[in-house]
């Protein structure tokens, strides 16, 4: 359907669109009008060890040298005992009746407390705030008192960040407003492509091909005044303008009003699934056969994600996991729209292989922004700035590790750079190995893999190294001899060139995992502290989570590995949800290989299974799906091996047709004969 025939339909739809779009812009000034400006106070306060601990070697008897991550469950046990209602008993008592926070310092691995209160009075917030950070300290010592610690082992707390002045906080202000516009335009949209499907099914049940024309006339007559506004559009199209935005806009600047999940990229991505919509509605297109099992499995997620959901409104949160909820259910549709648009939108196998290689050719751009990152020792995504959007990601720079710069392109994260090129490496090796594009120059068919694979290892992290392994162990053994024994040597070769090219970078990233190994490297200390902080949050609700999008580092900390936070947000119900989604790319992957009638078929079944594992093993590397550009590529590349399968599965019946005629014509003489 062109955005031509959408516009008529709206039209002559006029009596949905104009009352809902004015009501919902009423709704909007209302809240505008009547919504106060709230603001917030800050201050942080370390935790310090005893006086008796700290006189040993090797901190000489200064506490703040030894206040390290032994003290994270002591803070942990206090942020506890501050949220707990006895604790917002005694401070009403005192004064602060306005909304506090307790929790620890954003990406920081020490026992490091931020507290916050949140009003509408100025003044009162920063007494609030005074009040709190008095109080935490004498609650610590309430709690040592009651377990009888000797005054000598006692830990003490440490004013880092005095009470700061109060600045507006008018982000959640600006977002009950968008919503209340934005539901009231969507269901407007939706009920007038509503009615006009109806419409024309009634027509046609009434074989009324007359009047089914007549609007098509008019629509022509029309496109022709509107122009470009006729052209068709399809599901390939819109995700390559997705694409474009999730590429080359730094995944880390967003909309102010969305928080994080408001990137061009998810906002057209919402844009095309109303497309679609509209477009399925309107009985102008069928979901592609043989598609549905992806979009099963992701209904499945979205029951773990709605039930979340549910279990963090009957609970007593905060919010600004409120927030962080209606932030996850945004960027949970976004995800449905990418599976919808490449596995029930895209009707042509031709335009899906054009959508695939605009992905490698694109994602091979963005490795190249990459190398240019870690020659020149910048971060080209720190230059861009986009009016109107703002940063994410809390401390985006430039980040080092030994003496390297870690690239990361145009994503908010090295690691998040590494976890993308690893799912898309894959098919830039199919599309090399392809015997269609044989007839190209080498540079374009095999310049996206020396792109993709030369620059993982420049993260200098151990998940793309992981990804690069995981990749080469899927895809090379089940290649011919000659190619497994000429793609070993290459890889062999590459190592050599890249420790030639670039002295100690080998070494850096051996060093990384033999650190590991010997668990004495500091990152994988951080993280193992922070696997033993999160399991009180999982008993608390081990079924259905604390809600999809809450567990922040802002209000909490990083967890550093998606099934751990999918735990904490969805429960055991996510995380089944989670692997289900993991596997099923990977049954597409195998059953794509088993359906393929070409070499070519399957090698791609293979990059998709290869994919699929990589991305289910990096996951517990890093949150994956908390950062856009990975979490948009594995879910277009699931939606995509579902699309591919259902193709393979419409070629394989179709082949089996003739093949079952052919065996009755020849079985025909036999059986007029014994008659």
């Amino acid at each position: 359907m062109s955005l031509g025939e959408i516009w008529a339909i709206l039209r002559r739809r006029w009596y949905f669109m104009v009352p809902f779009t004015v009501l919902s812009l009423l709704g909007g000034a209302y809240l505008y009008a009547t919504v106060p400006v709230s603001y917030q106070s800050q201050s942080s306060v370390a935790l310090l060890d005893s006086s008796a601990v700290a006189r040993l070697a090797p901190t000489f008897g200064n506490p703040i040298s030894n206040a390290g991550g032994s003290l994270i469950v002591t803070a942990d046990v206090l942020i506890r005992a501050l949220e707990s209602d006895d604790a917002a008993r005694e401070l009403h008592s005192r004064g602060v009746t306005d909304p506090y926070t307790a929790g620890f310092a954003p990406a920081s691995d020490s026992p490091l407390l931020l507290l916050g209160v949140t009003g509408t009075d100025r003044a009162k917030v920063l007494e609030e705030t005074d009040t709190l950070t008095a109080f935490a300290g004498e609650q610590l010592n309430v709690l040592q008192a009651a377990s009888k610690v000797p005054p000598a082992y006692t830990v003490q707390t440490a004013s880092v960040v005095l009470p700061q002045t109060p600045v507006a906080k008018s982000k959640s202000r600006y977002q009950d407003i968008a919503a209340v516009v934005i539901l009231g335009v969507v269901s407007a949209f939706l009920l007038s492509i509503l009615m006009e499907g109806v419409a024309v099914v009634r027509r046609r049940r009434q074989g009324g091909r007359r009047a089914v024309a007549r609007p098509r006339k008019a629509l022509a007559v029309h496109g022709a005044r509107a122009g470009w506004l006729n052209r068709r559009v399809d599901a390939t199209a819109i995700l390559t303008v997705y694409l474009v935005l999730a590429f080359f806009i730094p995944s880390n600047l967003a909309l102010p009003a969305l928080g994080g999940v408001g990137t061009p990229a998810n906002v057209f991505a919402l844009l095309g699934l109303l497309w679609y919509l509209a477009t399925w509605l309107g009985g102008r297109i069928l979901p592609a056969p043989g598609t549905r099992p992806v979009r099963i499995a992701m209904c499945g997620l979205g029951v773990a994600v709605l039930v979340a959901y549910v279990a963090d409104a009957m609970r007593d949160s905060s919010h600004e996991e409120v927030l962080g909820a209606d932030r996850g259910l945004i960027g949970f549709l976004v995800w449905v729209a990418l599976v919808v648009l490449t596995s029930a939108g895209v009707q042509d196998r031709g335009r899906l292989d054009v959508l695939m290689r605009r992905v490698v050719v694109l994602g091979s751009v963005v490795a190249a922004i990459g190398f240019y990152d870690f020659f020149a020792a910048t971060n080209v995504a720190d230059s861009l700035h986009v009016p109107g959007l703002q940063t994410s990601v809390a401390q985006v720079s430039v980040m080092d590790r030994g003496a390297f710069t870690r690239p990361r392109a145009t994503t908010a994260q090295p690691l998040e750079f590494a976890g993308m090129l690893a799912i898309l490496l894959p098919f830039a090796i199919q599309q090399a190995l392809d015997p269609v594009r044989r007839h190209l120059h080498v540079l374009r068919r095999w310049g996206p893999v020396a792109l993709m694979a030369g620059a993982l290892p420049l993260t200098v992290s151990r998940t793309s190294i992981i990804g690069l392994l995981l990749v080469a162990l899927v895809m090379v053994p089940r290649w011919k001899p000659a190619r497994r024994w000429a793609a070993i040597g290459v890889m062999t070769a590459s190592v050599a060139v890249f420790k030639v090219l670039i002295p100690g970078l080998i070494g850096t990233i051996t060093g990384l995992f033999a650190s590991f190994l010997s668990n004495s490297d500091s990152s994988t200390q951080a993280r193992t502290v922070k696997y033993s902080a999160i399991v009180p949050y999982l008993k608390e609700h081990p079924l259905f989570g604390r809600g999809f999008g809450t567990f922040t580092p802002d209000l909490y900390f990083f967890t550093d590995n998606q099934y751990m936070l999918a735990l904490a947000e969805m429960g055991v119900l996510g995380i089944v949800a989670l692997l289900v989604l993991f596997v099923t790319g990977i049954h597409h992957g195998g059953a794509v290989r088993r359906l393929a009638r070409t070499e070519s078929d399957r090698e791609l079944g293979q990059a998709f299974f290869a994919s699929s594992v990589v991305a289910l093993v990096i996951s517990a590397t890093f949150d994956s799906l908390s950062f856009p550009m990975f979490a948009g590529m594995f879910f277009l590349m699931l939606g995509a091996g579902g699309s591919y399968l259902g193709f393979a599965r419409r070629e394989a019946a179709a082949a089996a047709v003739p093949a079952a005629r052919d065996d009755l014509e020849a079985q025909l003489p036999e059986l007029l004969e014994t008659r």
